[in-house]
């Protein structure tokens, strides 16, 4: 019998008690938040907002954080979970701060995150995660399941680091094979002269997608066409998508059925100026630049490498509050082309290093994928408890 086992049979032999997850936090009010375009990427106070990133950003404003104590977040339209005890800024808007009544908010973060069911078709969803039913034992067994899910993240932790070195890596080399130098009133990439053209010169096609009407059902409803949103773009390949659309979603609508291998850019949103390469045929929302490359020109993974180089600079040219472009500036985007023969030698040497950093199925991404799954299988299972009757 382990610790835990002798925990529970000494202290709650009779099961524990199950409580809804809205009962056991309070929800904290951010005395001031930032717009997306005052993030830094240095400074005195971290930002945290509903994205990916753990965190956001930085800012050195003399603004009021959120006083440093033990917290849970929750992106109200993301829903990413994040555990944070530190003081920070809030970022954008959607972010529920959660200070978790019970003395252990560690163990109440854990429960969140293997009791909470993601679902799309709620569009606020903090309505739903704060009905989330999550097992209450007491404190030593809450205590002791930290120390056991902490040390899982922490190996996690450690290969997430490793990989990060390994892309950093990467970066170096796709800049420096993509970066042109001009002599003498010419350019050139790795000793090949180039051409420099416009995106839109290199394409036989650049079109947006639309979105169906959200509150018609049949236009969504057991659809098999594959309509990809920004949020999904992130320097990858689609190879399938959240949503489904119907044919009548398709037909009443500015989305249309795009062919496989175009360079997909977003334009709007957080994802602004990311890109990715489509799989499949499939449709998008209008927030997408859908590139279909010319190939006598250009090869479609070269564009890809290289607007993936680019993206900083790309995102630079957006305005608004989230930083939107727009087709002109898609097209307008000048592009270093070498024969074919450079870009297809380029593309071969920056696919293996792509495969070392973001192939789930080798090297780095496969281990900490399997040390993933392992983690939250034992959470599963340290979390399952009888209920108290």
């Amino acid at each position: 019998m382990n610790r835990i086992e002798k925990l529970i049979a000494e202290l709650c032999p009779d099961g524990v008690e199950w409580k809804k997850l809205g009962d056991v936090v309070n929800t904290i009010t951010a005395p001031s938040k930032l717009k997306r375009n005052a993030y830094e990427e240095k400074g005195k106070l971290p930002i945290i907002d509903q994205g990916e990133k753990f965190i956001a950003g930085y800012t050195n404003k003399n603004i009021e954080p959120v006083k440093a104590d033990k917290y849970v977040v929750f992106g109200d339209h993301s829903e990413y979970i994040k555990y944070i005890d530190f003081a920070f800024i809030q970022g954008a808007d959607g972010l529920k701060i959660l200070k978790p009544k019970v003395d252990n908010a560690k163990y109440i973060y854990y429960a969140f995150i293997n009791f909470y069911k993601k679902e799309q078709k709620y569009k606020r969803h903090w309505l739903k995660a704060k009905e989330t039913i999550i097992p209450l034992p007491p404190l030593p067994i809450q205590e002791e399941i930290v120390k056991i899910l902490d040390t899982f993240t922490a190996l996690e932790a450690e290969l997430e680091a490793e990989l990060e070195a390994r892309k950093k890596q990467y970066e170096y080399y796709r800049n420096t094979l993509l970066t042109p130098v001009e002599k003498d009133g010419r350019w050139y990439l790795n000793g090949k002269e180039v051409e420099w053209k416009k995106l839109g010169e290199v394409a036989i096609k650049i079109s947006s997608g639309g979105t169906p009407k959200t509150g018609v059902r049949e236009y969504y409803e057991n659809g098999n066409i594959p309509w990809l949103r920004t949020q999904e773009v992130n320097f990858c390949e689609i190879y399938d998508t959240e949503i489904k659309i119907t044919e009548l979603g398709l037909k009443n609508s500015s989305a249309k059925i795009i062919p496989p291998n175009c360079v997909i850019m977003a334009m709007y949103g957080a994802t602004v100026g990311k890109v990715a390469i489509n799989k499949i045929p499939l449709s998008t929302n209008q927030a997408c630049a859908n590139i279909q490359v010319n190939d006598k020109i250009a090869n479609t993974r070269y564009i890809f490498y290289y607007l993936s180089k680019q993206y900083k600079y790309i995102k630079s040219l957006g305005t608004g509050s989230q930083t939107n472009i727009n087709s002109k500036i898609v097209q307008d985007l000048n592009i270093p082309i070498p024969p074919l023969s450079e870009q297809e030698r380029i593309v071969a040497i920056l696919d293996k290093f792509d495969a070392l950093v973001n192939d789930i199925s080798q090297g780095l991404p496969a281990e900490i994928e399997a040390r993933r799954k392992q983690y939250e299988y034992y959470r599963n299972r340290l979390l399952t408890f009888e209920p108290k009757q």
